[in-house]
């Protein structure tokens, strides 16, 4: 794209103010700036609108599609048996969603690439991978694994990935993409500019991720080679289990359009989001939108109703998020601390909301589904979340959590 090609487009939406320091640029910046603005998806500034009018919930009631620890135990055999059948065949993808930075964790590199190691280097990455080779040397057979980074980490998940040889895995199943980035604007509705060269964007959310990789070109060829189900999950969980036959084989063995693995909760009040029905549909529910009575309601069996927490690792059937990709996701408009170039040309890093991003999110994917599978884990088994650096989810808690589990650090 040229730069009266740029204006003209920009001029359409009102948006011509990101070309206000074009002459004072490198030939590379102003090339890095034009790619952005024939890349940026200016329909978005078009909900800015109805920013009041997010859409409310339905009638959430509790979920009737679960099984158990007791219950799988008690089947584990003929569900693991049907999984590893799946995989063996092909079946089952998986895909490690990795686009962020472990910059909470103090580091400038991506999150998946954070040392947890204490006699020795052990980095996320690594722990995942090794979970997933689990699987690989059980079934006899390469899982695809499909790495979605972002525009910040990519090059350099992909060069950590080369230089740690793939830490074992066959690196002809793995494949990289890179997650759709969304403009960030004003309260008024003007994209922001992150830097004179740089419109300011960011990912599009964690329910972003099958679009991204739609436009990458891989459901295509995850589609050409048999992939019929796809297992997605969070870089930071170091405990859990990938592509996990048990929970295939449970999804596919009960008719399951998709699955959730879950955590019981610990408490009424724990802040996590829960596994629902919202009008029949499968659905999450947020902990601060739980009504007292609901935090505390018992079922039948005594049990809190409203007790399955997500853990974000999902098993979706491919046909129907093709099926669904049709239908547009919701897009969620989010205030956020924005940096951007000032009127005066300054860089500024506001320590207020100052603007809107736009995000799409995978509880939307859960409720576009016919029906998810709540498939109850151990969460000292499967939960290890490193979201800070010390504290509730931190790396402090992960490191004990792998130890239990037998893991030497």
């Amino acid at each position: 794209m040229g730069y009266q090609e740029a204006y003209e487009l920009l001029e359409k939406y009102g948006q011509t103010h990101l070309l206000k320091y074009y002459d004072e640029l490198t030939e590379e910046q102003r090339r890095e700036l034009l790619n952005q603005i024939s890349e940026l998806d200016f329909d978005l500034l078009k909900l800015l609108g109805n920013q009041q009018e997010e859409a409310e919930k339905g009638v959430i009631t509790p979920l009737d599609d679960a099984v158990s620890i007791k219950e799988i135990e008690e089947n584990r055999e003929r569900y693991t048996q049907i999984g590893t059948d799946a995989i063996r065949q092909g079946k089952v993808g998986a895909i490690l969603l990795a686009g962020g930075m472990g910059t909470r964790l103090g580091s400038d590199k991506p999150k998946g690439m954070y040392n947890i190691g204490e006699t020795k280097d052990v980095y996320i990455f690594e722990m995942l991978i090794n979970n997933l080779m689990d699987v690989v040397n059980a079934t006899g057979a390469w899982v695809p694994l499909y790495i979605m980074t972002s525009e910040k980490n990519d090059l350099d998940t992909r060069q950590f990935f080369k230089d740690m040889d793939y830490f074992g895995y066959n690196p002809e199943f793995v494949d990289f993409f890179v997650q759709e980035m969304a403009p960030a604007a004003t309260f008024d509705g003007k994209i922001f500019l992150e830097e004179k060269h740089r419109v300011a964007t960011s990912p599009n959310g964690n329910g972003g991720w099958f679009i991204s990789f739609e436009k990458a070109g891989l459901a295509a060829k995850a589609k050409a080679n048999g992939v019929e189900y796809l297992n997605i999950f969070a870089v930071d969980n170091v405990c859990q289990r990938i592509a996990d036959p048990c929970f295939v084989g449970a999804m596919i063995d009960g008719n399951y359009r998709s699955a959730s693995k879950v955590v019981s909760k610990t408490a009424p009040e724990e802040k996590v989001g829960v596994l629902c029905l919202e009008d029949g549909k499968p659905s999450i529910v947020e902990y601060y939108e739980l009504t007292e009575e609901m935090r505390y309601q018992k079922d039948d069996a005594g049990e809190l109703a409203y007790r399955y927490g997500v853990i974000l690792n999902y098993l979706f059937n491919m046909e129907d998020l093709e099926k669904n990709l049709e239908n547009n996701m919701a897009v969620h408009i989010v205030k956020k601390k924005i940096q951007h170039v000032n009127e005066a040309g300054e860089v500024v890093k506001p320590e207020t909301e100052n603007g809107f991003k736009f995000e799409t999110l995978v509880l939307d994917m859960v409720h576009m589904m016919d029906n998810c599978l709540a498939y109850e884990v151990v969460r000292e088994k499967e939960f290890a979340p490193i979201k800070n650096k010390t504290g509730v989810d931190s790396v402090d808690s992960a490191k004990e959590l792998l130890k239990l589990n037998g893991v030497t650090l």
